[in-house]
């Protein structure tokens, strides 16, 4: 997707890319891109410079254009930024270069520049070529492409002290941003390489250890875009606490996530990818330097700043239609607190606002907009559990006489679903069922037997996916069935799971009869309507990525604590980060929706991060505080998610085939 979401963004990254490769980016629309129009800018924001920088990482060439853009973006974040007006006119213009001293005594940038940000015992001082002294030479060092010089300060006057300016917090976000690029690249490499290199007869993408490997490291680069663009539009918003904290996020992941994408790159690359004609030693090199140029106790001041109760905002900005709509909304939630709780939920079902998404008369057909205002507005609506499922395939495909048999009871809560899909022989595979459903008399008889079904021992009704042609390939002869769990054929048997519950089930089939008039659907269409019930469409909403343990609840439990080693405040502060991105993630996923884009591979990746990331954070916890019996709990029971709803290694295999198009296993 790139750091960018709009059309308008991705032309901006086409064009940058475009200049990168001719050597022209010293040019006033890319210099002055991110300064205000005061002082000759194009008036843009740090997310536009970002958005252009990443589109440059992948051609590893950004000459002395990053450096000045940092100094620009610098002064025009002082104090006084008029005090800088001529120097920003300069740079914007395109008649000034910069360099800035990131390292001890070495500068990023050009020893021929005009302008030297540099540390001194006083702060930050924005110097003149003649009160610096550079090397005649630049020091190449790991990077070959990107050279460092030594550069120090000879005279400070001090009308040239920039104060307390954030040069390192500035730095992190646009190095971070072209780290994007750099595994931009790394992935796209790994990926082309995957789908033509042959081993054995067949392209090495096909291979789930170098699939998933490949997979991954796409994962971590969405993680580390939307870091990057969350931190820039922050800084876009102002300098405050809440920006610094994304900002720090940004710095925690964007360098190491480049690291890691071209590291695995070239172990993909194999061989080729060791040699030194092949430049991916080169975006290798890149990487490990941007790491070196951003290092810092990012990981412990993200943490500082979560304990110290700052927090980062995930609410989508909304265009100015949404004020009436807001109103309206406002004044029918305000009927709704002040309801009766039995009448509230009357309310919520008959009007249609359990499930807004859906068409009317059993949603509201609300549009993307609509959904995120009713979130924000309205007071806690019941969670309708597996039935959110089942409802909107019902909605869809189900006969007007079972919408208005089944849909408002379960609305109201008065219908338990269940979902008999999964199978002993059949779970991610879940075309792979064998459970029979034999034509009978009036409709069909179900024998089989189902697992891991959640909470069958308390559900009314079942929606069950059962072969009714098994002369048909796989994925067809299905048929979609509502199952009475009351009937004699059905037999429930709890699982006891590790923490103890019994949540999961064994369901087992016996001559269930299942009349016509409960089959969802066509028959022998019963993958359609599974498949629309798997990925049934509504806004991704709020910072939650569903249950488990979070980012927050670590902070909570630190709060209480009355010491933390400065091992694990630094492992405390990264799961913190890896949490906030994975929000950033989600947000992102709804902006697109409200744009009417569609948010590509978003969503999956959002989910297989959140549900690792629940798996860390209950782990750390635990560690922490063994004694405490809700994360002894959740230490066992978070062990489930990266299983139930497809297992991360099925998440990897449908991110690398759907998302970046490597070869189907066999």
């Amino acid at each position: 997707m790139g750091i960018g979401l709009t059309d308008e963004h991705r032309a901006l990254a086409a064009s940058a890319a475009g200049s990168a490769r001719k050597g022209d980016l010293l040019r006033p629309e890319w210099t002055g891109l991110h300064v205000p129009e005061e002082f000759g800018g194009q008036g843009f924001g740090l997310l536009e410079l970002c958005v252009a920088l990443e589109a440059v990482g992948e051609d590893l060439d950004s000459g002395p254009f990053l450096a000045t853009a940092l100094v620009s973006a610098v002064l025009t974040r002082t104090a006084e930024p008029a005090r800088w007006a001529a120097q920003l006119g300069g740079l914007a213009g395109g008649t000034l270069t910069a360099a800035a001293g990131l390292l001890p005594g070495r500068a990023l940038g050009s020893p021929d520049a005009d302008l030297f940000l540099l540390p001194t015992p006083n702060g930050w001082a924005l110097l003149d070529r003649p009160d610096a002294a550079t090397s005649d030479r630049a020091e190449n060092g790991l990077d070959l492409d990107r050279p460092f010089f030594a550069a120090v300060p000879l005279a400070v006057p001090a009308e040239r002290l920039v104060g307390e300016a954030p040069v390192k917090e500035l730095a992190a976000v646009l190095l971070g941003a072209e780290a994007c690029g750099v595994a931009a690249w790394a992935v796209r490499t790994a990926t082309g390489h995957a789908k033509v290199r042959e081993q054995f007869g067949r392209p090495i993408g096909q291979f789930q250890g170098v699939k998933h490997r490949v997979a991954a490291a796409f994962v971590a680069l969405e993680q580390a875009r939307a870091a990057v663009w969350d931190a820039a539009r922050a800084w876009d918003e102002g300098d405050t606490p809440q920006t610094r904290l994304a900002t720090a996020v940004a710095a925690v992941l964007a360098p190491d996530a480049a690291v890691g994408c071209c590291a695995d790159a070239i172990q993909v690359l194999g061989g080729l990818g060791y040699t030194f004609e092949h430049p991916a030693h080169r975006y290798y090199r890149r990487a490990l330097t941007t790491r070196r140029l951003t290092a810092g106790p990012w990981a412990e001041q993200t943490l500082d700043l979560a304990l110290s109760g700052v927090r980062r905002s995930m609410d989508p900005d909304l265009p100015p239609e949404a004020e009436p709509l807001r109103e309206e909304l406002a004044g029918i939630a305000a009927e709704l607190r002040a309801a009766e709780p039995l009448d509230r939920l009357a309310r919520f079902a008959r009007d249609g606002w359990i499930m807004p998404h859906l068409p009317r008369p059993w949603g509201r057909a609300a549009t993307p907009l609509e959904q995120v205002i009713i979130h924000q507005e309205f007071p806690k609506r019941p969670n309708l559990g597996i039935a959110a499922w089942a409802v909107p395939s019902i909605v869809r495909y189900g006969t007007p006489e079972q919408q208005h048999r089944f849909l408002s009871r379960t609305f109201t809560g008065e219908l338990v679903w269940c979902q008999l899909f999964s199978e002993p022989g059949a779970g991610s595979d879940l075309a792979g069922l064998s459970t029979r459903a034999v034509r009978v008399e009036g409709g069909w008889s179900l024998t089989g037997q189902k697992v891991w079904t959640s909470l069958a021992q308390y559900a009314h009704w079942g929606i069950c996916l059962a072969r009714t042609s098994p002369d048909r390939p796989k994925h067809e002869g299905l048929t979609y069935f509502l199952v009475d769990m009351a009937d004699p054929g059905v037999t429930v048997r709890p699982l006891r799971e590790i923490n103890g519950e019994e949540i999961f089930n064994e369901v087992f089939l016996d001559d269930v009869f299942v009349p016509d008039d409960l089959v969802v659907g066509e028959v022998d269409q019963g993958w359609r309507v599974a498949r629309d019930t798997l990925s049934h469409e509504r806004v991704a909403l709020g910072d939650s990525w569903g249950p488990g343990a979070r980012h927050t609840d670590l902070a909570r439990l630190l709060a209480e604590l009355p010491g933390t080693r400065q091992a694990d405040r630094e492992r405390a502060g990264r799961l913190w980060a890896e949490g906030q991105a994975t929000s950033a993630l989600g947000l992102r996923v709804t902006l697109s929706q409200l744009a009417g884009a569609d948010p590509g591979p978003a969503s999956s990746v959002r989910k297989l991060l959140g549900m690792r990331h629940s798996q860390a954070v209950a782990e750390f916890c635990w560690s922490l505080a063994p004694d405490d019996p809700h994360w002894s709990r959740m230490i066992l029971a978070t062990r489930a998610f990266t299983i139930g709803g497809g297992t991360t290694e099925i998440q990897l295999n449908i991110i690398a085939e759907r998302a970046l198009g490597l070869p189907r296993d066999p």
